[in-house]
């Protein structure tokens, strides 16, 4: 199972920064780099919602599963 995280594709089509995004949702730069980077191994929905709210997208803008064969 691999879950995709495109949190950089859609920092980019809203053309915000991690600096900004960082402050919009109340995360440290440590913390969103790891999980722009597909490094996280979890996130909480609340954090979610703050990156939603954001970015005003969708969860599915941000996360995706692509099957392993």
């Amino acid at each position: 199972m691999a879950i995709i995280v495109n949190l950089d594709v859609m920092m980019a089509k809203r053309k915000i920064s991690l600096n900004e995004l960082s402050e919009k949702v109340g995360l440290t730069l440590a913390n969103l780099s790891i999980l722009k980077t597909g490094k996280a191994k979890a996130i909480r929905f609340s954090t979610l919602e703050a990156i939603c709210k954001a970015l005003d997208c969708q969860p599915a803008d941000i996360l995706e599963y692509r099957d392993e064969e």
